[in-house]
């Protein structure tokens, strides 16, 4: 009789530590901190200073995989969860195969299920396809990073809740303005084939030139003619 409280009471504790979150507020200091280090203002990567550092970028890897979005969370937050987790599985899959010169010399690279997300194993076209584009948000095209130079450059900030807002604006104004990747003149637009792949993403309001010109510093006709650019595959890593 003595006993048998004890051991109730040892139970209810035990639900109630696994109830409890683990995290209330998910901090990405150690990626910010990465990004600090290991990219350049231009989008630029030391994918060999990341190898040297990769105990910390798994480390970070882990703390998303065991704490993932609930549905108490923030559109906002869940946006910067899932960017930052593409982001740095994109640079985690490079550093498991570096050197390499292209991330389409790796078998398999969006498609393999690899990235833990709370005890289930995703890809990085889930993430992509399955989870940001179903967000409303087509701006996120901007902030993830597929390592590749004609890509969207990596930020050098982790996304957070409260800076979520500016830091889109801010990746889709300079890739948008950036004349390596986009090009107005003499009545043309020659755009980057992410507004060809992605079309229906930014214009489910408007047509892509207004979405474009909602960016642009110099706005274009909306009647210019659209080219696309090829596109370069070869890996952003700082020279």
């Amino acid at each position: 009789m003595v006993g048998a409280p004890k051991t109730s009471t040892i139970k209810i504790k035990a639900k109630t530590e696994e109830e409890t979150p683990k995290i209330l507020v998910l901090d990405h200091s150690t990626w910010n901190d990465l990004l600090k280090k290991f990219v350049d203002d231009d989008g630029n990567v030391d994918y060999a200073g990341f190898k040297k550092d990769v105990a910390s970028l798994e480390a970070y890897l882990k703390l998303l995989s065991q704490n993932a979005p609930s549905a108490t969370w923030s559109k906002n937050e869940k946006l910067a969860f899932y960017i930052n987790l593409y982001n740095a599985a994109t640079v985690k899959l490079i550093v498991d195969n570096y050197p390499i010169k292209s991330i389409k010399d790796i078998p398999n690279r969006w498609k393999k299920e690899w990235i833990s997300i709370n005890e289930k194993v995703t890809s990085l076209n889930d993430i992509e396809h399955k989870i940001l584009r179903k967000m409303n948000e087509p701006r996120i095209h901007f902030a993830i990073n597929c390592a590749s130079y004609s890509c969207p450059k990596l930020l050098n900030s982790a996304f957070t809740e409260q800076n979520l807002e500016r830091l889109l604006s801010k990746a889709t104004i300079d890739f948008v303005n950036d004349k390596k990747r986009n090009r107005f003149e003499n009545g043309t637009a020659q755009l980057s084939k992410i507004f060809r792949w992605y079309k229906n993403d930014f214009t489910s309001n408007t047509s892509l030139l207004e979405y474009i010109n909602t960016y642009l510093d110099n706005p274009t006709s909306k009647d210019a003619k659209v080219e696309y650019l090829d596109y370069d595959w070869s890996l952003n890593e700082a020279k």
